[in-house]
């Protein structure tokens, strides 16, 4: 036990002495125990070899023997010192493991107890089972009744499954058809905060959504085509749908002896199943579609408004060759619109239809970027392609900012198909070929910066499906090209054809006779090379000894083995190979520098710049004398007003009809129930006096007469009078909106915009429809009022009498009128303005005469007349001559009595005036019977209460539905360029339009002549 802490302290020791650690004191040296330096020495002898040197100021102890500050006790003591130690170090040591096994019976108690609480919690989650004990003893029963057998062998096969469902990789094709085309664009940023829907749908089915700050380039035409995508994405879905069915009598149909019908029955579920799917899936298409369109909208109306803000974005410096190919855009745009032609210089490529000139310009363009056909036309209408460099090979059309990435064969093709359809869309009907312009821009490494112009290749022969006269139409598109005196005429030929067969030659030395500014192509070397029998027509055809044409320039190139699969770096190592190897070549026929595509569109962008640099600025200056023309006209003739071209004069005139819209909301509702009131009565007048009035009047008692009209008047509330109503008040708006616009017609407003404002009023009238509900709420209200009897006080039988007589002498009049027309001038009217009667007037005048004895003698008579009282009267006029057809007798009756009917009633109403006190004590006096005030009186308040109702209707609801129609029809217009140009017309229209597209095309012309110096 000594030994071992005296072992310990020696190797304390050896490390402080190895460390080099030393203590100095300034105490004298002491002397150590002899036991303590027997066992230094011993230990340290036989382990480190390192020792400190003699130092006399310094003692080395270890960390169990420490310097004794008095040495009598540590001489005195030494030993018994020593033991302490050693059994206080032990006892350190047990308390140290002490203290460990608390802390670990510690944590073994906590843990238990937290282990038990966590199995406690758990246990109270799981639900309480008690409540289903009953289902071991159900399978039991299920398993003892149930033949399992027999129902696993009823149910249809795995293969027979197979064949019900649908195809899921038609289904997951087309969700990732979706998915690749929001990856590539689809998502419009945090602009478009809606249209999600989309991206949840395809996150549903595993693949993550398109985050929005992704692919948010400029191939924004992608978005244009969302609607069309889906649309496809639902036909698939739908043709799914139809082959669903179709699948099923394929399947083998089991005998009915081996076929339960559960079986039947289960197919049928299946397949009904199936088909409810797909219709789900086919309404949640067809709703992203609606939200789709919506959000398209709403899109595009914030672009109009951001654009009417002036928001200007930040401008990009153009390169020299698309600022010339914007110039060419516009100036093409002014020459189709004002039947003018600009002289700015392009390489208008012409040829034979098959000779390939298309193939030639691919070559240039370093893509294959046009549809092709054998022996098809396909070139249908005139191509601008615009060529300059840029780091990445790409096309994009003018009117839009998707680029197609022409290193991708996936874009190629998507742009070959856009060309041809824009093409059939700009050919008329009827037509084969367009004289329209498809403007294109394509940039590259590498691309010599030019503008082509390929056009229709011209023809022989119209062949059976073309228009009679696409020969001519042709022929003229291409004179209209190359007759611009600085247009380079790229000529096309064919090498592989008899030179005797070429009809562009000629067309070619008409236009251009000394060939200033053409340069002949010959394509298909390599097939002229191996079929003619004498390779020096070639070199006659190079030499332009052969053609009768004149070029500047002869050119032989080679555009590929004749298949479409072709890509260009192939043909451009075929067309390389072939000139290295050729014997035209070899024997000098052919110049090195007369041969590929590559020396030729060298050529071409050479002769096609100097021709700008010499042209350009001579057109400026046209356009500025043009310019100046303009001007000048304008100033003479509307000194006072701006120059507002059509789309300015189209927003100036939305604003001023908006307006007047508006103040269909100012008009006070004593104006609208005023308006309302005279209308509606001016449409029911008639039918109140001829079938209600009057034929409740001849009866004998006032029982009879308010049965009578009881009757009548529901039939008129149930059948007419709310229609009537609804009429009368939507033709009382239509003449207020017309009212507006026609007041605001003064020594101000501009005449220019009548059309417009007319084609506005028109469309939203046709438009707009009136609430369908409202027929029936005002049916009620109608009917409500016409019951209603009671008049209440004096006032109101006071107004019902005015109402009464008003009406009837209203209609006293009338029949006065027609009267006078039937019997013509009278006396006083024959002698003063020299007028006379008719042989029928005289006739109608004396059967008038004996009808007035009739009703003087009878003033109670029935409003008809019996047969024996016609016979009677036509007696009475045969017997003074005068012969009478009995028809005319009961028209001639029917005037007359109406008259005396509406004299009488007259006098009766005067006599009623003083008869409210009677109606309000219910007295019967058969003389003073006022019965037909009563009604006149329920008459005249069914019409208020309808016109309070109808001006209601029209301020809540009616006049904003109507400023939301003619907002919707002046949105329609603006998107309709034809439209506008046919409601926006005249002089001054045309005239600020020209001077807007001069004005434009000059600024273009100047920035791109100052661009033009400074590059030089």
């Amino acid at each position: 036990m000594l030994r071992a802490g005296n072992a310990v302290a020696c190797a304390a020791c050896r490390m402080l002495v190895c460390s080099r650690v030393a203590v100095r004191f300034p105490l004298p040296l002491q002397k150590l125990h002899p036991l303590s330096r027997a066992i230094h020495h011993r230990y340290s002898s036989n382990g480190n070899p390192c020792r400190p040197g003699p130092c006399p100021t310094a003692r080395h102890f270890t960390s169990l023997s420490r310097p004794p500050l008095r040495s009598s006790r540590l001489s005195a003591s030494g030993g018994q010192g020593y033991q302490q130690r050693r059994g206080l170090w032990v006892v350190q040591l047990a308390s140290r493991l002490l203290r460990l096994r608390y802390i670990l019976l510690g944590s073994a108690v906590g843990g238990g107890y937290t282990a038990k609480k966590t199995y406690d919690e758990w246990k109270d989650m799981i639900p309480d089972l008690s409540e289903y004990k009953w289902l071991p003893d159900f399978v039991r029963e299920i398993t003892d009744n149930v033949d399992l057998d027999k129902l696993t062998k009823a149910l249809p096969d795995a293969d027979e499954l197979a064949k019900l469902l649908p195809d899921l990789g038609k289904i997951g094709e087309s969700f990732s058809f979706l998915k690749n085309l929001l990856s590539n664009g689809v998502v419009m940023g945090s602009e478009v905060t809606g249209a999600t829907g989309l991206h949840l749908l395809l996150e549903s089915s595993g693949e993550p959504a398109l985050t929005p700050g992704e692919n948010q380039g400029p191939d924004t035409d992608d978005k244009k085509d969302v609607l069309s995508e889906l649309i496809l994405a639902q036909q698939q879905v739908r043709q799914q749908e139809e082959e669903t069915p179709k699948a099923l009598p394929e399947n083998p149909t089991p005998p009915a002896s081996t076929a339960p019908p559960k079986r039947k029955t289960s197919e049928k579920e299946k397949i009904d199943q199936l088909q409810e799917e797909l219709l789900r899936t086919q309404m949640k298409y067809q709703r992203m579609l609606e939200r789709l369109e919506k959000e398209n909208k709403d899109l595009r109306k914030e672009v109009l408004q951001k654009d009417d803000k002036g928001i200007h974005q930040r401008k990009v410096k153009k390169s020299l060759i698309d600022m010339y190919s914007e110039v060419l855009d516009i100036l093409s745009d002014y020459d189709s619109n004002y039947n003018t032609q600009d002289q700015l210089p392009r390489v208008v490529v012409v040829g034979d239809q098959s000779a390939g000139k298309t193939s030639v310009l691919e070559m240039i363009a370093q893509a294959r970027i046009f549809p092709r056909g054998s022996g098809e036309m396909m070139t249908r209408s005139p191509v601008k392609v615009t060529l300059s460099e840029g780091p990445h090979h790409v096309a994009m059309f003018k009117d839009s900012t998707r680029e197609f990435d022409l290193d991708k064969e996936d874009d190629l093709a998507a742009l070959r198909h856009e060309i041809e359809i824009r093409m059939r869309k700009s050919v008329r009907d009827g037509q084969t070929v367009s004289p329209e312009t498809i403007s294109l821009s394509v940039k590259g490494p590498g691309l010599q910066r030019m503008v082509l112009v390929d056009l229709p290749g011209v023809i022989s022969t119209v062949t059976a499906g073309m228009a009679a006269d696409t020969k001519e139409t042709i022929f003229g598109i291409s004179r209209a090209y190359m007759q611009n005196p600085n247009a380079i005429i790229l000529c096309i030929q064919d090498g592989s054809v008899d030179a005797e067969r070429s009809i562009v030659t000629d067309l070619v030395s008409q236009m251009d006779p000394q060939g200033k500014r053409t340069i002949f192509v010959l394509t298909k070397v390599d097939l002229a090379e191996k079929n003619l029998a004498s390779p020096s027509r070639i070199q006659q055809i190079v030499e332009g000894k052969l053609f009768p044409m004149k070029a500047l320039g002869y050119f032989a190139v080679v555009t590929g083995k004749g298949s479409s699969s072709e890509s260009i770096d192939a043909i451009k190592d075929y067309e390389e190979d072939f000139f290295q190897n050729s014997s035209l070549v070899k024997n000098g026929m052919l110049k090195p520098h007369q041969v590929t595509t590559k020396n030729l569109s060298l050529a071409v962008s050479d002769c096609f710049w100097e021709m700008v640099s010499e042209s350009v600025e001579q057109q400026a200056d046209a356009f500025k004398a043009s310019r100046f023309n303009l001007e000048t006209e304008w100033k003479n003739n509307y000194p006072r007003l701006r120059e507002l071209d059509r789309n300015e004069l189209f927003e100036k005139a939305k604003n001023e009809i908006l307006d007047e819209v508006i103040s269909l909301s100012q008009v006070t509702p004593k104006h609208w129930e005023a308006i309302l009131q005279k209308k509606l009565w001016e449409r029911m007048h008639t039918h109140v006096i001829e079938n209600i009035y009057l034929p409740a009047a001849q009866t004998l008692d006032s029982g009879t007469f308010n049965t009578t009209v009881d009757i009548k008047l529901k039939q008129w509330t149930d059948k007419q009078l709310p229609h009537k109503a609804l009429e009368v008040a939507w033709e009382a708006l239509q003449e207020e909106f017309t009212r507006f616009v026609s007041e605001n017609k003064g020594k101000e407003q501009d005449d220019i915009f009548d059309k417009l404002k007319e084609a506005v009023k028109e469309e939203s009238i046709k438009r707009h429809k009136w609430n369908e509900q409202a027929e029936e709420s005002l049916r009620v209200i109608q009917h409500n009022a016409l019951e209603d009897r009671s008049i209440t006080d004096k006032p109101q039988w006071d107004t019902a009498i005015q109402f009464m007589e008003e009406t009837l002498q209203a209609r006293l009049k009338d029949t006065e009128g027609v009267i006078s027309d039937m019997v013509g001038p009278g006396w006083k009217q024959r002698w003063t303005q020299w007028k006379s009667r008719s042989q029928e007037q005289h006739i109608r005048n004396e059967t008038k005469n004996e009808l007035e004895r009739l009703l003087k003698v009878h003033e109670d008579h029935t409003a008809y007349l019996a047969n024996d009282e016609v016979t009677t009267v036509r007696k009475n006029l045969e017997a003074r001559g005068v012969q009478v057809d009995p028809i005319l007798i009961k028209d001639t009756w029917h005037q007359l009595y109406r008259r005396h009917f509406l004299q009488r009633a007259l006098s009766h109403c005067n006599l009623c005036r003083r008869g409210f006190h009677y109606y309000q004590q219910n007295f019967e006096d058969s003389e003073l019977d006022c019965h037909d005030v009563v009604l006149f009186w329920r008459i005249q308040r069914m019409l208020g209460i309808t016109a309070n109702t109808l001006r209601q209707q029209l301020t809540n609801a009616e006049v904003r539905r109507l400023e939301k129609n003619v907002k919707e029809v002046l949105e329609d217009f603006v998107e309709d360029s034809e439209k506008k140009s046919q409601l926006i017309t005249g002089r001054r229209v045309q005239l600020a339009e020209n001077l807007k597209k001069v004005r434009e095309i000059q600024e273009k012309l100047d920035a791109f002549i100052e661009a033009l110096h400074k590059s030089k």
